[in-house]
């Protein structure tokens, strides 16, 4: 039996040892680390995820500050909050929330803030010092992702990676890292020729592409290791029965009108796996995970500690 990659239960274990290094970074140098979360509108699955963030600090001891911001704010106005932020003594990381209104520039933004208090991994300059294996804070999800494989004992030496996706928030650094780890790495994406011809010939599939169900039993080889970033709400009972089956619990879950998820790998893919992190509980937590660790070494790097 394939075995299945707990991100909820690693996540766990590096939340632990997160707030064990807020303890002591404050026993050190009397330092609390601080996350400034900064939403712009009212996009629902936005504020979720914001509050899910915040929660999240307080759990581990992290201070946070929420900054919401109407859906008619000007670019100006955010940029002005971003300069006061990056320059508060307080603050050690800065999350932007996207997506932002059409009348932001979102590369603006991200670039105004500072690359010490980029905990996202996505300013220009962490970005080109993860090229050179340099970086101090790396986008959470690729950061998840390497975290799961490696504690996992999945070893990626002289392997051959497909990573399916080659988005700025996952496929590219998520290439990067692999290569650091000594990988042979393949990027595919909708533009990729015979798709299940290339992805079958990886040891490890990274799926990333945000599409439900992409990934088919054909693009997977016999014993490979699956990492499905994906996460997509089905909206239609046919879609939940074309993928888990008309006679499973997942369409009783959504006759009950519960959401019922799934990733960009098909769960028919994971019986030829060796390994899988499943959807919901894989990735996902240990995106949060990330987030809160890369605070931490923000202000343990403003600190010195």
């Amino acid at each position: 039996m394939p075995q299945i990659i707990d991100g909820k239960a690693l996540a766990e274990s590096i939340r632990k040892e997160t707030a064990a290094g807020v303890e002591e970074l404050q026993r050190i140098s009397g330092t609390r680390p601080c996350l400034a979360a900064v939403l712009v509108g009212d996009d629902p699955a936005s504020h979720i995820y914001v509050r899910s963030k915040i929660k999240a600090c307080e759990q581990v001891g992290i201070e946070s500050e929420s900054h919401i911001l109407a859906a008619t704010t000007g670019e100006s106005e955010l940029l002005k909050l971003i300069r006061r932020l990056n320059e508060s003594s307080r603050v050690h990381g800065i999350l932007l929330q996207l997506p932002l209104p059409n009348q932001i520039d979102k590369i603006k933004a991200l670039d105004s803030i500072s690359p010490a208090k980029d905990v996202d991994g996505l300013h220009p300059s962490n970005v080109g010092k993860l090229v050179q294996g340099r970086a101090r804070l790396i986008a959470c999800t690729p950061l998840g992702c390497i975290e799961a494989l490696k504690r996992y004992d999945v070893p990626l030496t002289g392997r051959r990676v497909v990573v399916v996706g080659r988005s700025d928030l996952v496929g590219k650094p998520l290439a990067l890292l692999l290569m650091h780890e000594n990988a042979t790495v393949t990027i595919c994406h909708s533009r990729t020729r015979e798709l299940p011809s290339v992805v079958s010939e990886a040891d490890v599939v990274v799926a990333a592409m945000g599409k439900p169900a992409l990934i088919t039993p054909e693009f997977i080889r016999e014993g490979a290791v699956i990492v499905d970033v994906g996460i997509s709400v089905l909206k239609s009972e046919q879609e939940v029965a074309a993928i888990f089956g008309a006679d499973s619990k997942k369409v009783e879950d959504f006759r009950a009108g519960k959401n019922v998820l799934v990733g960009d790998v098909h769960p028919s893919c994971y019986l030829k796996s060796s390994a899988y992190t499943p959807v919901p509980g894989g990735i996902g937590p240990l995106t949060i995970a990330m987030l809160l660790r890369n605070t931490l070494r923000a202000a343990q790097e403003e600190s010195k500690v």
